[in-house]
């Protein structure tokens, strides 16, 4: 497995341009907890009472990111709790919401690989949409001078 900083310095080869930085900031995270949403409105199915596929795929997710660096593990820990709790309390159409954010979202982010020039990076493995919210929450780590 590559180390942390491969990771980042590959995915950072295609987000260079400071437009396309700047809605990857925002449309990575949300497209992160759209995706959690989406797996939330599955039907349970096989699944035991009290849990869903939004937080059966949040275990793997997970000890992918501690594989690569505890600091991001604990952040991005935190943030799936969060994006779980909000799926748990939301009052609405959560589906259509989640369904609507999502498609939107990769729509600005492949608005901003046209700007940069360059393909996403998860057209060449597919880990990297895991990298691009380690990438986010690690420039917010360097923002507040924490290590990751």
């Amino acid at each position: 497995m590559k180390r942390l900083e491969q990771w980042f310095n590959d995915y950072g080869q295609s987000h260079r341009h400071p437009t396309n930085v700047a809605i990857h900031k925002v449309a990575v995270p949300g497209i992160y907890l759209c995706g959690l949403a989406l797996l939330w409105c599955l039907p349970q199915g096989p699944l035991p009472a009290g849990l869903n596929w939004a937080m059966l795929a949040a275990v793997p997710v997970l000890l992918f990111y501690l594989r690569l660096s505890l600091p991001l593990f604990l952040g991005m820990a935190a943030f799936t709790g969060l994006g779980l709790l909000v799926c748990a309390l939301w009052q609405g159409p959560l589906l259509l919401t989640a369904l609507a954010g999502f498609v939107l979202l990769w729509i600005a982010q492949f608005v901003g690989h046209q700007i940069e020039g360059k393909r996403p990076s998860f057209l060449a493995d597919l880990q990297f949409l895991l990298i691009g919210p380690a990438w986010v929450l690690a420039s917010l780590y360097r923002r507040l001078g924490l290590s990751y």
